[in-house]
């Protein structure tokens, strides 16, 4: 099995982002709100017409963080996250990775009538 992750960087495509990876064969995913060090970092520029308060920006990304069964899962899902938010060696785009998982527990075996 293995754990994927990705940082969705534009929220507005979650919905189309689950959709597609449904239909990769991603049965749940965990999503949690996140955002990045230099979106933290990123300041107003105050103007003096504009009554809005300096200090800091937050924009918030997704964090989806997916468990499945193999590597071919693993591709299917990088080709269709790519599909929507374009070649992720781009800027603005998000981050993925999969790694190897040692000990799974809890997560139910995928059916062969669900692949």
């Amino acid at each position: 099995m293995y754990m994927l992750m990705f940082v969705l960087d534009d929220p507005g495509r979650l919905d189309a982002l689950l959709e597609a990876w449904e239909k990769a064969g991603i049965q749940g995913a965990t999503i949690i709100e996140s955002t990045g060090i230099h979106r933290r970092r990123r300041q107003i520029l105050p103007m003096r017409y504009m009554f809005q308060p300096t200090g800091n920006v937050e924009e918030s990304h997704f964090t989806l963080f997916v468990i499945v069964e193999n590597e071919a899962v693993v591709q299917a899902c990088l080709q269709a996250t790519e599909n929507l938010v374009g070649n992720l060696n781009e800027p603005n785009t998000g981050v993925f990775a999969a790694w190897p998982l040692s000990v799974v527990k809890g997560v139910p075996p995928v059916q062969e009538s669900e692949r």
